[in-house]
This record gives structure tokens, sequence and C-alpha cells, in this order.
């Protein structure tokens, strides 16, 4: 939500439903935006949906017609929904919004994106760029914006589409399409590149301006349920990994080839669009601009001088750049921006809860606790036990917007723990083993530990361990093949340092978040070592949480130690036993 231009409050729906990725009707977000602003729907001037229902609809039928009768019964089983509430989408807002009798407005997908991307950045002008699987049409495009002014240049149209390759890739490898991406990424640097000519060669005609073709009897999702065809499946040698299943080399050696090949694309949109626009600086969104190793790559190559990423890069993102052309574009409103800070306020957008509220929750569940009245006393005492290698769960302010914890719905560790990894992914997270952890380090001295000089406060860059900081492998442990490298120290700082050395950065100044930034100060005081971990307060299989009694059934379903409420801190060892029918949900207002 904008209030005069200013971004005040920006949520997910999974958050307060606990479903993730909830496409339903966001009721409960939009609740939660209008109760901070303190105002009803008849308050608002403009509502802005991001994207165009119909012409999506256009590009779903003509893609049917096309195949037909290949795909009809998928058409037919997506087509109730879309008569009934989809193409109405201005008449059911309406409905939906009770009492708002405002202008409504429906950008583009890409344009939503676009606007995500450049408005809330620091800079005047950029060079922008969207990629993700599909809007309307559009599933990359480019072009600059200037003021208040943003223009797209250029598009790639559907089929063809590098975030829908990566996925299929991701569908491939046995993992979950739109939410498996992240483990095709971290599964990447486990293996060899020996796919990536059967790629290129085959599948994606990648050209050295960026633009691309994909060979489309290779995939199946035009029309069917399924992402890849029995062509693909032959290519690589058999059928898809069955889920769950035990990840092989093969799935590594995938995931390594098609991380290359999306790097090798980013470089070359990124260096066409250098070339064409004149611009020096660069803003991402769109899906696949989440592809932290790609972005990174992309940094570091002196293509653009700096490069800023919409922290919600995906469609959650694009809700908020539909606000932002509202304001910017159809009103018409000045825009200056700085050069150093953005308009994103540490995406530090969602609910947060006072300490009253938590006192009172705590005491009528008889939750043990204790309280501590200053946060000097409360960073110092979560400092220590962090350094005592203790993992902690730490709800501190406002909740995140975006796919990425920040500091305010985190577990944090001990980086220089080498158990801490293995830890927190079997016994915290419950999930893969091979998943790498984020570090969060102070930004000045971010050059201290890894081969990079920018800022990098949402997690959406990746950058190389320092050499001085490595650790020699013996010639034993050079001969390992993928996921034996796990358990392999790689620096002094081994719980966050992934097995090709590189680290998923967050940089904190304390600009935003100057309670998490004490707290990392304070750690560094203790141990001579400005760096922790900083994984999503949640489970696998579950969204981050956003209220306090789930980050409390979260704490307890885990080997968590620790966890922080805001100013209490609460101790595993003091807790009573829990029990899981107990109804922990929907004690907080939203606001």
């Amino acid at each position: 939500m904008l209030k005069d231009g200013k971004i005040i409050s920006a949520a997910q729906e999974e958050r307060f439903t606990r479903k993730k990725h909830d496409a339903t009707y966001p009721e409960n977000a939009i609740g939660f935006c209008l109760g901070k602003a303190g105002i009803t729907p008849s308050d608002l001037d403009i509502v802005a949906f991001y994207d165009k229902p119909w012409v999506k609809f256009e590009r779903i039928l003509e893609t049917y017609l096309a195949y037909a009768p290949k795909g009809i019964r998928s058409f037919f089983m997506a087509l109730p929904l879309w008569i009934k509430d989809k193409l109405w989408m201005r008449d059911y807002i309406y409905k939906r919004l009770d009492g708002f009798e405002g202008k409504m407005i429906f950008p583009e997908h890409h344009e939503s994106h676009a606007a995500s991307a450049f408005y809330p950045s620091p800079f005047n002008e950029a060079a922008i760029i969207a990629v993700d699987g599909v809007g309307e049409w559009a599933t990359t495009s480019f072009g600059v914006g200037k003021g208040n002014d943003l223009d797209l240049l250029y598009e790639i149209d559907f089929p063809h589409s590098l975030g829908l390759l990566y996925s299929a890739i991701t569908y491939y490898t046995g993992f979950k399409v739109n939410s498996g991406e992240y483990k095709v990424m971290g599964l990447a640097p486990y293996g060899e590149p020996k796919y990536v000519d059967d790629i290129l060669n085959n599948i994606i005609d990648l050209k050295e301006d960026g633009s691309f073709r994909l060979d489309m009897s290779y995939f199946n999702y035009c029309v069917g349920l399924t992402m890849t065809s029995e062509k693909f499946h032959n290519l690589f040698g058999g059928p898809p990994r069955k889920p769950e299943s035990q990840v092989t080399q093969k799935e590594m050696d995938l995931a390594r080839s098609i991380q290359v090949v999306t790097e090798k694309a980013m470089e070359r949109i990124g260096r066409h669009v250098r070339n064409v626009t004149g611009q020096r600086k660069l803003v991402m969104a769109g899906g696949v601009a989440l592809n932290c190793v790609a972005n990174g790559k992309l940094l570091q190559s002196g293509v653009f001088d700096e490069i800023w990423v919409q922290p919600a890069a995906g469609d959650a993102g694009g809700a908020l750049g539909a606000a932002l052309l509202a304001w910017y574009k159809v009103e018409d409103n000045p825009r200056t921006a700085n050069g150093k800070d953005d308009f994103q306020s540490g995406s530090y957008l969602g609910p947060r809860y006072t300490d009253d509220e938590i006192g009172k929750y705590l005491e009528k569940h008889n939750i043990p606790h204790r309280k501590y009245d200053s946060e000097p006393e409360l960073v110092a005492a979560v400092a220590e036990h962090i350094a005592n290698e203790k993992v902690i769960g730490w709800f501190y302010g406002p909740m995140e917007f975006g796919p990425r914890a920040l500091g305010a719905r985190s577990i944090i560790g001990d980086a220089r723990s080498s158990k801490m990894q293995s830890v927190m992914n079997l016994k915290i997270k419950f999930r893969e083993s091979f998943r790498p952890f984020a570090p969060s380090v102070l930004r000045d001295k971010v050059g201290d530990y890894f081969e990079f000089g920018a800022d990098s406060p949402y997690m959406l860059m990746v950058a190389p361990v320092n050499e001085e900081r490595r650790l020699k492998m013996t010639e034993e442990q050079e001969r390992l093949f993928g996921i034996e490298k796990l358990n392999v120290p790689r620096s002094d700082v081994p719980a966050i340092t992934h097995v090709d050395y590189s680290a998923r950065l967050q940089t904190v100044d304390g600009s935003s978040n100057s309670t998490y930034h004490s707290l990392i100060k304070q750690f560094e005081q203790l141990t001579g070592c400005p760096v922790i971990i900083n994984t999503s307060f949640n489970v696998r299989g579950e969204p981050i949480v956003c209220r306090p009694e789930e980050a409390y059934t979260c704490f307890m379903r885990t080997n968590m130690d620790y966890l922080v409420l805001e100013n209490y801190v609460l101790d595993k060892a003091d807790q009573p036993e829990f029990t899981e029918d107990t109804d922990w949900r929907n004690e907080f207002e939203l606001d």
C-alpha cells in the first residue's frame, strides 16, 4: 500500500493463511494493509491489479487452439475458474472491496515487474530487465526508467521463456515448480556442467545479444499438466526423478548445467541492454531475478556499475509495482532519488507485534520467558547464546516482504561452527542436507570476508569467500564427488560457505534494522567475527512465520535452543511439553 507515494505496507497472503504460495484473493493481506493505514476501502483513491486478465486469457486460448486437440482436457479444467472470476476481475475486486468507488487500473504484468524494480530503487535513471516464466505474453523484457517515467522497449514472448526452461529442469530433477528452483540453484555447485552443450545445442538457441528461442518439442507446458516431453526425457537419459527419492549425481550435473546456461543468458541480456540503453545502472525483477548466483555474476562482470533487485522480485512484488505505476505514471507525481538510498524501507513492510501483545500471549499460555528492559541487554544475551553455538529463532520488528528473511523473521546461528549447517538443515529446517545457508555480515566488514564491495541488503547477490579465509582441501578431499563434498569445511566461516566457496550475502548497515545490526556488532565484539547465519524462520513446506504464535509453534516443533519475541527470550529447556492439539493460532490482530 502507498500513502502519498510512500510504501507503508506490503505482505503476502500465504503468511496469514499458512498456505504456501496461496493464490486466493488476498483478503488477510489487504486487511492488514488497510488496518495499518487506519482506513477502510472507501478511503482508497486507486486500486491496481498487476496484470491484464483478458490478455492473459487470450494467450491461454490462442495457445490451446494452436496445439488442439492436444491439451483440450487441461483447458477445460482451467476454464471454469476463468469464467467465474478471473475474466471479471474488475467487478470481483469492487465487490470484495466493499465501499471502494475509486479508479482501478490493470498494467501489463511485465510493466508491473519493471515498476517494482525501478520506482523503489535508488536511481533517478536506470536500465530495467524483467525475466520470469510468463506474464500475459512477455517472458523477458527490458527498458529504461527516468524520473517518474518508465518505458519497456523490447520483449520476448511465450512460449519462449528462460524462467520456464529453469522450471522444466526443476521439474525433471524431481523438485516442485515455482518453489523448488531455489533447491536447483543450491544443488548446482555439487555438480559438473556436463549437460550445457546438450541444452544449448538442442533446447535453447541463445544468441549473442541474449535473445533466444526454445525448441518446443522438448516441452509439454503449453498444453499439458507436466513441464517436459518424452523427447526431453530421452535427451537426458530417462524419466524425471521421483519427488523425495534420492538425489543422484545426474540431478547435480543438470542443476549445474542449467545454472551455467542461465548465467550465460543473463550476462548476454545485460550486455545487450547496456549497449542499447547506454545506462550504467540496472534494476531487475521477475522470478529469474531471484537467482542470486546469476545476479552476482552479472555484477562481477562489470557490465553495469550498480545493480538493484526488487526484494519481492516475483509476482508479489508485481502488486507493489502496479501501485507505484498508479502513483508515478497514472497520477504523474514527481520522483527524486538520491542515488544511494532506496524506497523499500529494508522491505520490513509487514506486521509487527508489541511487547504488550506478546507478554499477554505468553502469560495466557503460561509460557516461561524472560523479558529484557533494553536493547543492549537483549542483544548482549542473544549474541552470547550464538557464540555458544546455540540456534536462535529471531522474531523482531516488522515482517519482511519477499521470500528472504532479512533479520525480522530469521533463524540465526554461529557462522564459525562446522556443524551448524547440518544441524540447521536436518534438525531445524527438516530439509535437504545440501541446502546452503546465507550470512548476514556487517556492511563495513564485508570486504574482510568476501570478494564483494557493494550493498546486498536483500540477500540477492552471491559472492566468493576471500582466498585467505578458504581452507585448502587435501588430495583425498579433492577426489570427492557430489554430496560427499558437503562435510568438508571450506573456510573459517564454514556454516555459510558453499562447496564452491560462495555465499549468498546480506549486508547489514543498521539504517533499516538497527537492532539486528547491533546484534551482529555485539557478536563481533565477543568473537571477532562480524558474520552470522541467517535463514528463514520456517520449516520445509511452510511459509515464513508471521505471528508470535507461529514462531512459538515452530520453535517447539524443532530443535531450536532459544526464541526471541521482540524483547522476550524463551529458553527451550524451560518450556512445558508441547502438544499438537493446542490451538495457538489467530490470537493476534493483523495490525
